[in-house]
């Protein structure tokens, strides 16, 4: 509603007043008054003495005094009669435009929106803690915070009193003051004051929104800025960003929207102005910074783990940033976001074709000279497992399978899993990256001199593989059937390991020794001691990191050598026990148990990566 210009005096209010008679020359209408000037006179006897004993230019007291903080219960009074006085006005208006009542009610009016101006800028200034964002957040929701005194305005004043009881009573520190400041500003729009009061709402509210997402960290980057960062310095501004998009959309915008809709509850474009001034710029700067650094970061290892940390952070917060920001006027905030979630999704995918590409680019010739886990398979499925707790996968990858799925056996996955799957992208993209790492590691057995440590290298390595699938949400991703095809194919490389390292020691214990003399017995002590020795002192040096794995080989080959050799034992090594035959048995079967026990654990030499030559022997390939 726009002010009554047209009344405006140019004397002061003080002048003003003096120069009319006092408000009980009003207080008894004369027969040829209108109904409305006998309403108006009333109404300025009741308000006129209110409104210019908190006339700010009147009196030191009233300049230097709050009303709301010294006399609540008169401040609402003061609403009261202000409201009942504009709505007079507008009542004598439409009767005689001309009474002079009407430019002595407009004077009053503008003394007591000076009045209101300096309650609302006072109220707003001096209650930082109690209307800031956390404390508003807390409310149960924005319906509840629409009650007020204003709903007991135009009833009698036992209703005022018992309805300020009731309200003081549940009412927190924040819900008062916020009822005080929807208070005055109802009242100042209703009386075309609505410009002053929204000035004083949008600096005061923006200047805390804004101090809030400074403190929060999070500034305004130019991408030269971003693409000139060291990763590292940029991963603790992304750390940052995380924890403060949680508090931004949870605390801070949530409850500024809280506040916004209760202060001016009765209007819905002053409500949509206000936010959207209040948070636009630094709601643009928050979302905008995902955005940022998907397009200008240096490429990193670790940079598709923050991007989807990012990614997870928007989508997961999305439905309360589009119910925060859902003015047609915030809408560049939501676009803002999304705009941020296209590009994470991107990054992403361009770094895991990136990732692909490095594993391809493995060289074949860095082998680990005790077999075990190589490198290079424990950061790849380390890389794989961190990326499989990250359910957004599904949305940023559906409808991308890997480029080059057409290359992989059915033997190794089975793609019908996959479409059965409820993220079948996801799935083929982590079956594929792991064909591609085994299809190396079977490259590198290959350049093992010793046959069997290219069995116990591929053993060892499934078995890690399998061993983090099985412990990560892979095994969803790739299903139980694919974890028992591996689990046999270990089973397999460790019976050709076993068959190729200890199979001649275990065929020099002969099967039938009935008809053997003394002399061929010593012979074959000697023999198995010879074969014994030297696989012992080759297989020192080779590490099996799997405790189930290590014991079910030291097993396997302890129940086929030993059985064998102490029956030998105990029917020949009796004969060879004289002088003649002294030294020839060196090993009694608990010395052998006790040989295969310290296996395994790499006692024999390091366990550095070398580079060896290609031996011409073929190996089972992972793949088959």
């Amino acid at each position: 509603m726009k002010k009554l210009a047209s009344f405006s005096p140019k004397r002061s209010s003080s002048s003003f007043i003096a120069h009319y008679p006092s408000p009980s020359r009003f207080a008894s209408p004369s027969p040829s008054r209108s109904f409305s000037d006998s309403v108006m006179a009333q109404t300025l006897g009741l308000a006129e003495p209110l409104i210019v004993k908190w006339d700010p230019e009147a009196s030191s007291y009233a300049k230097v005094t709050s009303l709301f903080y010294e006399n609540r219960r008169e401040a609402i009074e003061f609403i009261k009669l202000v409201n009942k006085l504009h709505k007079s006005m507008h009542a004598l208006v439409a009767e005689n435009s001309n009474s002079e009542l009407l430019i002595r009610a407009q004077h009053l009016i503008q003394i007591a929106m000076k009045r209101l101006e300096k309650e609302f800028y006072q109220i707003l200034s001096l209650n930082r803690a109690q209307l800031d964002p956390e404390s508003v957040s807390t409310r149960s929701s924005r319906t509840s915070a629409r009650s007020s005194l204003s709903d007991f305005l135009d009833e009698s004043d036992d209703e005022i009193r018992v309805a300020e009881e009731q309200i003081s009573g549940v009412e927190d520190a924040a819900e008062g003051v916020m009822t005080d400041l929807r208070l005055i500003a109802e009242c100042m729009i209703s009386s075309g004051y609505g410009r002053e009061c929204v000035k004083i709402y949008k600096i005061i509210r923006k200047s805390i929104v804004d101090e809030g997402i400074y403190k929060l960290g999070v500034e305004k980057m130019k991408p030269t800025r971003v693409h000139k960062m060291d990763f590292e310095v940029l991963d603790l501004k992304m750390k940052d960003w995380l924890n403060a998009v949680n508090i931004a959309v949870k605390t801070l915008f949530y409850g500024e929207r809280i506040l916004c809709d209760h202060v001016f509850a009765s209007s819905d474009s002053i409500r949509e102005s206000c936010y959207s001034e209040i948070t636009k710029e630094g709601a643009s700067i928050l979302f905008s910074f995902p955005e940022n650094v998907a397009k200008n970061c240096k490429k990193s290892p670790q940079r598709i783990f923050r991007s989807l940390d990012m990614y997870t952070a928007i989508a997961a917060r999305w439905q309360e940033i589009t119910s925060i920001f859902s003015f047609p006027s915030t809408s560049p905030v939501v676009n803002q976001a999304l705009s941020s979630l296209i590009k994470l999704a991107e990054s992403v995918r361009s770094d895991l074709t990136e990732f692909e590409t490095s594993l391809n680019k493995e060289s074949l010739k860095t082998t680990i000279a005790n077999a075990s886990v190589h490198k290079f398979t424990i950061e790849t499925m380390n890389y794989l497992t961190l990326l499989s707790d990250y359910g957004v996968l599904s949305d940023i990858l559906f409808d991308t399978p890997p480029p080059e799925k057409s290359l992989m056996p059915e033997t190794f996955f089975d793609k019908s899993y996959s479409e059965n799957s409820p993220s079948p992208s996801v799935s083929l993209w982590f079956a594929w990256l792991i064909f591609v790492l085994v299809c190396k590691l079977d490259g590198k057995s290959n350049h093992y001199k010793d046959i069997s440590h290219s069995y116990i290298f591929l053993a060892n390595n499934l078995q890690h593989i399998v061993s983090k699938v099985q412990s990560s949400d892979l095994r969803y991703l790739l299903g139980e059937d694919w974890i028992a095809k591996r689990e046999s194919e270990v089973k397999k490389f460790s019976a050709s390991y076993e068959k190729l390292a200890w199979s001649h020691v275990i065929d020099a214990v002969p099967k039938n020794n009935t008809a053997m003399s003394t002399e061929e017995a010593k012979d074959r002590f000697k023999r198995i001691t010879l074969a014994f020795e030297e696989c012992h002192k080759k297989q020192l040096a080779v590490v099996i990191p799997d405790g189930k794995l290590r014991d079910e080989i030291k097993v396997s080959v302890a129940r086929k050598l030993l059985p064998l050799y102490r029956e030998f034992y105990n029917k020949k090594s009796s004969e060879l026990r004289n002088d003649k035959f002294s030294g020839a048995v060196k090993y009694a079967p608990e010395d052998m148990r006790n040989a295969l026990s310290d296996l395994f654990f790499g006692s024999g030499f390091g366990s550095t990566s070398t580079s060896v030559s290609s031996s011409s022997e073929s190996r089972t390939s992972f793949s088959q």
